[in-house]
């Protein structure tokens, strides 16, 4: 190996105290969400407070934006917790069903965690009779920020690691499952996939869809925003996917890349599998509300 970064020296932890004999932390990756919805609470709000975004009236009032937040953050939870379960670990849950509630454990997907929210959002807006996909352009321009945040949560917990590289930025990731490289009689570097991610769904994502709602207009044709995000998350992760470690359950002697569906050594992860469909159906919404 040429070169590699070491890993800093980060606490998954940002406070931690003991009262009455037990561990109470605020962890980076709870902050990361906190901080994510909060911020995505203000862009709703401070778009809806433009009424020259829309193509007439915003779709709601900003008092509503703090029930939508609720009903999300319920989405994201629910969503994104049966996601993982059912898609990743099926076996482990159904052998032990009560750790499906075991939430701070870890174990979230971003595709489940993406149909709840849009399970959340279609029931809310229908029992308020809102604009279904001005309200989805709303909640997909605000999302980015919490993508980037929790992205370098990943980072900071030392986890979502990518595959073994000798690229000058690949990173020494601590602990014994980060190491377990074959063939490596050294340190084992990984690319740091949690960092690229941050960058290509939080920073390079959020400024573009910002980018069409400030300078290009695109409130004024529903379902573009919502039709570029999902298109571009799905491309990001796509792609990444190719330098992302998989999942544990799907590498094999026989399977060393961790592919959930191939033939003959060739196919696509778990991530690439769940993301095809949110490209097509990102450029629908978007070519859809262009033709509009």
């Amino acid at each position: 190996m040429i070169a590699a970064i070491p890993f800093p020296d980060l606490s998954p932890d940002l406070i931690s105290v003991t009262l009455w004999g037990s561990e109470f932390a605020l962890r980076w990756y709870a902050l990361a969400y906190i901080a994510g919805i909060v911020i995505a609470w203000w862009l709703a709000v401070r778009a809806l407070k433009r009424p020259a975004l829309w193509p007439g009236e915003p779709p709601m009032a900003t008092k509503q934006v703090e029930d939508l937040v609720t009903w999300i953050v319920l989405g994201v939870i629910i969503g994104g917790r049966l996601g993982f379960v059912l898609v990743y670990q099926p076996g482990q849950y159904l052998a032990n069903p009560g750790d499906i509630l075991k939430v701070w454990q870890g174990g979230m997907s971003f595709h489940g965690g993406f149909a709840g929210v849009i399970v959340a959002s279609l029931v809310y807006t229908w029992r308020h009779r809102i604009p279904r996909l001005a309200t989805a352009d709303l909640i997909a321009h605000a999302v980015p920020p919490g993508l980037l945040l929790g992205r370098l949560a990943n980072f900071i917990n030392a986890e979502l690691w990518g595959r073994p590289t000798d690229l000058p930025w690949g990173v020494i990731f601590p602990g014994e499952a980060a190491q377990d490289c074959p063939g490596v009689l050294t340190l084992c570097a990984r690319h740091p996939s949690q960092l690229y991610e941050a960058a290509l769904e939080g920073l390079i994502l959020g400024a573009l869809l910002l980018w069409l709602v400030y300078r290009r207009g695109a409130f004024k044709s529903p379902g573009l925003v919502l039709g570029v995000f999902m298109a571009g998350y799905g491309l990001a992760r796509f792609l990444v996917e190719f330098v992302r470690q998989p999942d544990a359950q799907f590498v094999s002697d026989g399977n060393p890349l961790g592919l959930a569906f191939h033939v003959g050594g060739w196919g696509l992860t778990m991530g690439q599998a769940l993301s095809l469909p949110m490209i097509a159906l990102g450029l629908w919404f978007a070519l859809r509300a262009r033709r509009a």
